[in-house]
C-alpha cells in the first residue's frame, strides 16, 4: 500500500522522535523495541499495538480502527489516521510492547 507524501513525512518525523527512546530501532518493518515490532506505517495510517482495553476505547470513540493482518504477533493492533495522535500512540505502544514480562526475572 502506497503512502501519501504527508503520511510518509509524518512517519519519518515520528521515527526521528522515537529513535531517542530506550531500546527503539527503526527497521524496514517499522519501529521495534528490543527487537519486537510496535508501530509501522500502512498506507496513510500508523498501526500500533496497544493493550486491548485501550484499543477498544480508541475504536469506540472513532479514533482508531482494527488492523487485522497476517504475520503480526497476537495483540491488539489498531490503525490511526490522525497524524497529530501518532507520537502519543506510538509512545503508548512502545511502553506496552517494551515492558518486561511479569515474572521474567524469577
Amino acid at each position: 500500500m502506497v503512502s501519501s507524501a504527508a503520511a510518509t513525512e509524518s512517519y519519518e518525523n515520528l521515527t526521528v522522535l522515537m529513535r531517542d527512546e530506550e531500546g527503539v530501532a527503526v527497521t524496514a518493518d517499522g519501529l521495534t523495541v528490543h527487537g519486537t515490532l510496535f508501530a509501522f506505517l500502512h498506507g496513510d495510517d500508523l498501526v500500533v499495538e496497544l493493550p486491548a482495553a485501550r484499543g477498544a476505547d480508541l475504536q469506540q470513540r472513532g479514533i482508531a480502527a482494527v488492523h487485522a493482518a497476517t504475520g503480526l504477533r497476537a495483540g491488539d493492533w489498531v490503525r490511526v489516521e490522525d497524524q497529530q495522535l501518532w507520537p502519543e500512540l506510538a509512545g503508548e505502544a512502545h511502553t506496552f510492547v517494551g515492558e518486561p514480562a511479569v515474572g521474567g526475572d524469577s
